[in-house]
């Protein structure tokens, strides 16, 4: 059996599309932090996206943990054009796209990006590679990457993963035990 702690990524108080820029997090909250690294299993293996946010939080919320290289295939979807762009300029832009990118997320993908399930598969290889390796693994990523776990796990649309709410510095903590997925928490702030 393997435990997967996900942790997203601090804020980065960007108002527009965050998908494969980096831009830093905000680690300020010194004490939420202290609590989400108490909380972390102390046995586990870390590992973040390439992008600095994730990167950065991890070495804030995993001190001591044994760290593997970041992997970019745990990034946040490709936005593609919309990248950097805010919410009311992409409906503007592409009105029934986007509509469609977040009210049938599947295979809708951004202009130049990444649709929902493309993200799955590339995120899925990751995480089975690195269940087939470790028993207890905390790994730092975003929003996106972590509702595609949530929703594997579950076995849910994406439509209704998107229903879940993943703040910053929050864990959820999903196992598998020969291919079988289970939800433990969504979602926890310590």
């Amino acid at each position: 059996m393997t435990h997967w702690y996900w942790v997203r990524h601090g804020p980065t108080h960007a108002k527009a599309f965050a998908g494969w820029r980096d831009i830093p997090a905000d680690l300020s909250d010194t004490d939420l932090i202290a609590r989400v690294a108490d909380f972390l299993p102390s046995d586990a293996v870390c590992i973040s996206s390439d992008l600095s946010r994730a990167v950065d939080t991890a070495t804030a919320v995993a001190p001591g943990r044994t760290r593997l290289p970041h992997d970019p295939n745990l990034r946040e979807f490709d936005f593609g054009h919309w990248d950097g762009m805010i919410f009311s300029d992409v409906a503007e832009r592409d009105p029934d796209l986007s509509r469609a990118f977040w009210e049938n997320p599947g295979d809708v993908s951004a202009p130049g990006g990444e649709s929902w399930n493309q993200a799955a598969a590339r995120i899925n290889t990751s995480v089975d590679h690195l269940s087939a390796r470790h028993d207890t693994i905390i790994a730092v990523a975003h929003f996106g990457a972590i509702l595609t776990q949530v929703q594997r796990a579950m076995g849910v649309t994406p439509y209704q993963a998107l229903a879940h709410k993943i703040d910053n510095f929050s864990i959820t903590h999903l196992s598998v035990d020969q291919g079988v997925w289970s939800v433990n928490t969504i979602n926890h702030l310590p």
